[in-house]
């Protein structure tokens, strides 16, 4: 048995800013993905990854219990193959902040989900919602609390446009051209990132009334203002709200940057040769790259890994 592939995701703006109500723009990036399998694999991965299922089939029969009405599992298929050794086969990267959990809950709710909301009907604003809180209930046996937008971008494959908590949109981005100058691009920390100590770190910071302002008043707003750019095609606007919100990351969200990031963070605001801003939670995994030159950035950041995720 295998099963069909779900990809990773990237969130190119809104992370932190969607838990206070920013808008936010998910894009599925299929370089990752991963599936369902049940064969002969015994590696130390295979074995791991079915004792993971396992540990997850657990949540989901208290959340069918608990939440009878939000969604049902064929549950006695989904044990048999868990013990049958079934596991989740998957390149995307943990703790990269690309959603390797979100595929493998998107993954679960294809195959054993009852009465599921499928891809092919007509993706109303209540069916994502509720598609939303289903993946948020399963993934936040993973991060201890999950928005829901990572496995709902891995279930449906297409652009996620937020534009507050309950209100979410499937979207169309400017379309590619693989010879332009520029570009977004993937940054390898080298370090996994663990989300739930971030998110943690983030609702701490919260209780501070001069942080809480300074949310609303610039991380919110130029968040808001590049997914308006970036949609609409500006990216003279665009690259202009980065670079503030690269600045407001790097002097308010220093403990989600790896220290060793700080300075080449800074250069990037300093030489106007690309921008640095987190990707998923931080902590570890990529960092996410604006660049309006990507010769130029790649000189710049010479001796560092650059994976580019999407060129106009």
């Amino acid at each position: 048995m295998k099963g069909p592939l779900f990809y990773s995701k990237i969130l190119l703006f809104g992370e932190y800013g969607i838990i206070k109500d920013s808008k936010g723009l998910s894009i599925p990036y299929n370089f990752y993905n991963g599936a369902l399998k049940v064969d002969e694999n015994s590696s130390e991965e295979a074995i791991k990854s079915n004792q993971n299922l396992k540990r997850f089939v657990g949540h989901l029969e208290q959340l069918q219990q608990e939440q009878p009405e939000l969604v049902n599992f064929n549950l006695a298929n989904l044990i048999a193959d868990t013990e049958n050794g079934m596991y989740f086969d998957s390149s995307i990267p943990q703790g990269y902040g690309v959603g390797s959990s979100g595929a493998l809950v998107a993954a679960i709710y294809d195959k054993y989900a009852q009465n599921k909301i499928t891809v092919l009907e007509n993706l109303t604003r209540e069916k994502l919602l509720q598609l939303k809180t289903i993946f948020a209930q399963m993934e936040s046996f993973f991060h201890g609390k999950s928005s829901g937008l990572d496995p709902l971008n891995s279930y449906l494959s297409i652009p996620i446009l937020i534009n507050s908590k309950d209100n979410i949109e499937a979207t169309g981005i400017p379309s590619q051209s693989s010879d332009g100058k520029g570009a977004v691009f993937l940054l390898d920390s080298g370090i996994v990132g663990e989300t739930a100590p971030m998110v943690n770190i983030f609702m701490e910071n919260l209780k501070d009334q001069g942080f809480r302002n300074m949310l609303k008043t610039q991380f919110v707003k130029y968040t808001d203002a590049c997914v308006e750019n970036f949609l609409g095609g500006d990216m003279k606007s665009l690259f202009s709200n980065t670079k503030k919100l690269s600045k407001v990351v790097l002097s308010h969200f220093k403990p989600m940057i790896p220290e060793q990031f700080h300075s080449i963070w800074q250069k990037g605001i300093d030489t106007n040769d690309y921008y640095l801003k987190l990707c998923g939670s931080g902590g570890g995994g990529y960092i996410l790259g604006f660049t309006e030159d990507l010769e130029k950035a790649k000189t710049s950041l010479k001796g560092y890994k650059l994976e580019v995720v999407y060129q106009f």
